[in-house]
């Protein structure tokens, strides 16, 4: 829950100059809701996609306050983030929640980019494995595995979001090795060709080391997106 008006268009027009010669990687940036419609504008004749960070589960009604699928996509979005987990521990997005969402959102010809991750505390006690398969079978269960080759997955140990803390890129590849291998037991092809993102206090200093592993395939960007210059080093980082 960040930017203004003044605030995204010059963060955006930086960007645009900023990530022109970093050809070899997609970009996109998911944004709140009142401001899909400016950022549409501005990017639409750039490389950058755009997306918004929510769906709500349900289609077009009576759910005053809420926004569809189909309202998002009436914006030119490609994207929309689920599960993540701020909405998962703030706002009560259960496993069953998250899979509605991202059917919705698949529905209205969106990609969804589910997230899913364990807090310190499950990986303290031995859960970790256990926590991120639950994750993912709400969502292979309710839409099939064959659903998440229209789908990007994304890592994000809740520990190492917004507290400094990096898990290293063994740890990291460790877990994007489980979710590839989770999946690959039930569809090898999915498996193999998932984009699976990291998402945990990635920043310029550390994402070369982070994108060289082998399983992981991209960054998503939390605080660092917010400063063109950060977001920028580290699209040249996996460039």
């Amino acid at each position: 829950m960040n930017g203004s008006l003044v605030a995204n268009q010059a963060l955006l027009k930086s960007l645009i100059e900023l990530l022109k010669p970093i050809s070899s990687v997609d970009f996109s940036v998911c944004v709140p809701y009142p401001y899909l419609s400016q950022v549409a504008d501005l990017l639409r004749a750039t490389s950058i996609a755009w997306g918004a960070q929510d769906v709500c589960e349900f289609g077009n009604g009576a759910y005053t306050g809420e926004v569809s699928a189909s309202m998002v996509a009436e914006f030119g979005c490609q994207y929309v983030i689920v599960g993540h987990s701020e909405r998962r521990s703030l706002f009560a997005d259960s496993e069953a929640r998250v899979a509605l969402k991202f059917s919705q959102a698949q529905a209205a010809g969106l990609t969804p980019i589910l997230c899913v991750g364990e807090t310190l505390e499950q990986r303290e006690s031995g859960q970790m494995e256990a926590v991120v398969a639950s994750q993912l079978d709400a969502v292979i269960h309710h839409a099939g595995v064959a659903s998440l080759a229209k789908a990007v997955v994304a890592y994000e140990p809740v520990w190492a979001i917004g507290t400094g803390k990096t898990a290293s890129p063994d740890q990291a590849q460790a877990v994007h090795a489980f979710i590839r291998s989770h999946i690959g037991a039930l569809n090898a092809v999915v498996a193999q060709n998932l984009s699976l993102l990291y998402g945990g206090s990635v920043k310029g200093s550390n994402a070369a080391e982070l994108f060289a592993q082998p399983d992981i395939d991209g960054g998503l960007i939390g605080g660092a997106a917010l400063v063109a210059d950060d977001f920028a080093a580290i699209g040249k980082a996996f460039g």
